[in-house]
């Protein structure tokens, strides 16, 4: 009985080691205007507070009826009686931006010394954007990108983690109601270039020019910093493995499992999925475990 004991000792040591520690809590971290409301209009504004727009490109011509400037604004929802009221927008505005290349929204704590958000060693960063596409006859494919950045010391935005939103009808029935579209980034590692850095958020059209026209809705941009879950506590009860789950209260993680720590997470193989209602659990393995196993868990929603 003294040695498979040990064997799950050292499974469990090297599992934990894949987890940073820390608090676990989730973290809402304001976005500056991040529903678009400032400044206040009565109908539409080009202006919109905290947030950067992108340089206008050599190429855009702006002899064509808009200036680069007039290509992304903010304007005032319309009454609920209205057929393009859109039916969810957090608070009274929303933003436009047009499906033309290189249009986008961005901001950082060099551009708004309010954003004061920093990537912490251990920590996963999620922004959430409620996105409408298709409007303004937007065609099929036109893409938008999603983007969590930091910026280097030669003030370039190098991006963390991003995601192309692609126009469709399945996707986008309707353009009065707008759907989260999320961007997450891996846990932050010491050795990552970002760590300590600011974050930037940006939101920018990769339409390609045979699909330019139309304009996408914005609103609600959301960013949350999350502790990845931590498994502590191994113990065996009966000839079944066990140990103590704790992660963001109500989180629905996955728990994989490998006979070998070295292997890519892609390679272990599901084991199940559990709902960590009051944040701390005990996990207990259904198998009967007589050799080495290594436990990972992992957030799915």
């Amino acid at each position: 009985m003294v040695k498979p004991r040990k064997r799950v000792c050292r499974t469990v040591l090297a599992t934990l080691l894949l987890f940073p520690p820390g608090l676990l809590q989730s973290a809402t971290l304001p976005v500056p205007n991040g529903s678009f409301e400032l400044p206040a209009t009565v109908f539409v504004s080009t202006v919109i507070d905290s947030w950067q727009k992108t340089t206008k490109p050599a190429w855009y011509d702006e002899s064509g009826g808009y200036s680069w400037q007039q290509l992304t604004g903010i304007f005032k929802n319309t009454p609920t009686n209205s057929s393009d009221h859109i039916d969810n927008c957090d608070g009274n505005q929303a933003a436009w931006l047009f499906a033309v290349p290189e249009v986008g929204l961005f901001q950082d704590f060099n551009s708004t010394a309010q954003f004061s958000a920093v990537y912490e060693v251990g920590k996963v960063y999620r922004l959430e954007v409620g996105v409408i596409g298709g409007g303004g006859g937007m065609l099929e494919g036109a893409s938008l990108e999603l983007s969590l950045y930091y910026t280097d010391a030669a003030s370039n935005r190098l991006a963390v983690a991003a995601v192309s939103i692609t126009n469709s009808p399945v996707i986008f029935s309707n353009t009065t109601h707008l759907l989260d579209f999320p961007v997450q980034t891996p846990a932050v590692r010491g050795s990552d270039p970002w760590a300590g850095k600011h974050v930037g958020v940006e939101i920018v059209s990769l339409v390609t020019s045979n699909l330019a026209g139309g304009y996408w809705d914005l609103d609600n941009a959301r960013l949350t910093a999350i502790t990845p879950p931590l498994l502590s506590a191994p113990g065996r009860t009966n000839g079944q493995f066990q140990f103590t789950l704790q992660s963001e209260p109500g989180a629905v993680l996955e728990i994989i499992v490998s006979p070998n720590a070295m292997l890519p997470s892609s390679n272990w193989t599901k084991l199940m999925a559990v709902t960590n209602a009051t944040g701390s659990m005990v996990f207990t393995d259904p198998a009967t475990i007589s050799g080495q196993r290594f436990y990972q868990a992992r957030q799915i929603f």
